[in-house]
């Protein structure tokens, strides 16, 4: 990890994968913004195992710009750990998180810097609009912010990304909190600090397609929901005693039947249909407690959170 901190003013992360399209635009629109503001910069991207050329365009700018930094990953280990390696290694003051798909504006920066100016940790952005998206993909979106908000302790801005600005000593917080699946934007939210918010509309992805497929997203979710409330664990211990209750009343009723009102039918479709009950109800439990033991067995093994196959950073 960098030991040289405060050298710069801003640094720019940005995680990288299959965005060979997009590289070049982002840079030269990023460059711009950062020459207005004036001030010491440095933009570091974080291939995350591409299989196209992002690796080559980058490292060609490192070699046109000694502003630019890459930090070229052994393989892909998913966005929210590509963006912690830029993390562990930005020296700057602040630190801008940012994809390479354009659809955050890098223009935005200035403003989320003129925030920090006035006494603001972290500036997240807030998304208005959303161009280019299905309505299915805005549905499940707002669904998960709004789910998060309800299952978490932590207030969790809503119809925000990773897209933000925070300040030194949040980036110092974050290295220090050890868990391996990453859930960025809940932890700044539990670190605290002050925060606000920018708003702005969405722009359509620039070139290629997104690498956020729904079964990302929904790992995704699933991290950030295990990672930030134990919720699920306790609606496991209430659909026990639902369940209990109900095969209780069931009992009550077959002794009515079969003595009291003494017609009493044997059949195996209410038995099938208890057992399938019971045991969908069992697999949901031990599913949802699987979850949360993976992720401790995760963290017990203590595995590297990534490896790097190449930068032109210093350890």
């Amino acid at each position: 990890m960098s030991t040289e901190h405060h050298l710069t003013a801003l640094s720019i992360v940005i995680p990288i994968y299959n965005e060979e399209g997009n590289i070049a635009h982002l840079y030269k629109r990023l460059v711009v913004v950062l020459r207005e503001m004036g001030l010491s910069y440095e933009i570091i991207f974080v291939n995350d195992g591409s299989a196209d050329q992002s690796i080559q365009l980058i490292q060609a700018l490192s070699l046109s710009d000694d502003k630019v930094k890459y930090i070229d990953l052994s393989r892909n280990f998913g966005h929210q750990i590509a963006v912690s390696a830029g993390l562990d290694f930005a020296s700057g003051n602040t630190v801008v998180i940012i994809d390479a798909d354009l659809q955050d504006p890098p223009e935005l920066i200035a403003t989320l810097y003129q925030k920090w100016q006035e006494g603001y940790e972290v500036v997240y952005a807030t998304r208005n609009k959303r161009k280019g998206e299905s309505a299915l993909k805005l549905f499940t979106a707002r669904v998960f912010y709004r789910l998060m908000r309800m299952l978490t302790s932590i207030d969790i801005p809503v119809d925000t990304g990773d897209f933000r600005l925070i300040d030194r000593k949040v980036v110092e917080a974050l290295k220090n909190m050890p868990e391996k699946n990453k859930f960025l934007r809940g932890q700044i939210a539990w670190i605290g600090f002050n925060q606000c918010s920018v708003q702005y509309d969405r722009d359509e992805r620039q070139y290629g397609k997104t690498g956020y497929t729904y079964r990302k997203m929904m790992r995704l979710a699933i991290d950030g929901i295990t990672a930030f409330s134990d919720i699920p664990l306790k609606l496991v211990t209430v659909f026990g005693f639902l369940v209990s209750g109900m095969s209780f009343l069931v009992m009550l009723y077959a002794l009515y039947s079969k003595y009291i009102k003494e017609d009493f039918v044997k059949g195996w479709p209410s038995t099938i249909l208890s057992i399938l009950f019971i045991g969908g109800i069992q697999l949901i439990g031990i599913g949802i407690i699987g979850e949360y033991i993976s992720r401790i067995n995760n963290n017990v093994r203590n595995r590297p959170l990534y490896l790097i196959k190449k930068s032109n950073l210093k350890s």
